[in-house]
C-alpha cells in the first residue's frame, strides 16, 4: 500500500480574490510562504507555497452561509516547531493588522497544545499550533506501530 507522506496542496475558494490576496499576503509572509500566480480555466489563481505544500486561492463560483457544524472544511491548522514560534507568529500577525486569539495553552486538546486562532475574510477558521510531543513521537516511532 502506498504511504501518504504529506499534503501536496490545499485549494480555498474565496468570495473576493483581491481582498483574500491582501489578507493572505500578510499571513503567509508571517509563515514564510512564497507566492506565485497562474491561470486555470481562464481564472486567476494565487498560490502560496513552502517546501512542504501549496495553499491556493481561487475565485468562488457561488456563496453559501457558513455553518461550523455543516459538512466541509472546519478549519486549517499550520504547524510550527514550538511555543516560541507560535508566539512569534502571533506578534507578526498583530504587526500585520490581523486580529487573533491570545496565544495560549489548550490542555483540553493535549497537555502541550499551544495555539493561536484567527479567520480569513470569508470566515475560514485558521490556526497556528506547535509541533506537539505526541506528533513528534508518532513520527519517530511510525514503523514500530501497527494499525
Amino acid at each position: 500500500m502506498p504511504e501518504v507522506i504529506g499534503i501536496d496542496h490545499i485549494y480555498i475558494a474565496v468570495s473576493d480574490l483581491n481582498e483574500a490576496e491582501k489578507f493572505y499576503d500578510r499571513v503567509m509572509k508571517v509563515l514564510g510562504f512564497r507566492k506565485a500566480q497562474f491561470q486555470l480555466q481562464g481564472q486567476r489563481h494565487i498560490q502560496y507555497y513552502n517546501r512542504h505544500f501549496g495553499y491556493v486561492l481561487r475565485p468562488a463560483s457561488g456563496t453559501t452561509p457558513k455553518n461550523p457544524q455543516a459538512p466541509g472544511l472546519h478549519h486549517l491548522c499550520f504547524q510550527v516547531d514550538g511555543e516560541r514560534e507560535v508566539m512569534q507568529a502571533a506578534e507578526l500577525l498583530t504587526a500585520h493588522g490581523i486580529s487573533h486569539s491570545e496565544p495560549r495553552l489548550y490542555p483540553e486538546y493535549a497537555p502541550d497544545y499551544f495555539a493561536v486562532f484567527f479567520s480569513d475574510p470569508d470566515g475560514i477558521a485558521l490556526e497556528i499550533t506547535n509541533y506537539r510531543q505526541e506528533r513528534r513521537q508518532r513520527y519517530a516511532d511510525w514503523s514500530s506501530h501497527e494499525p
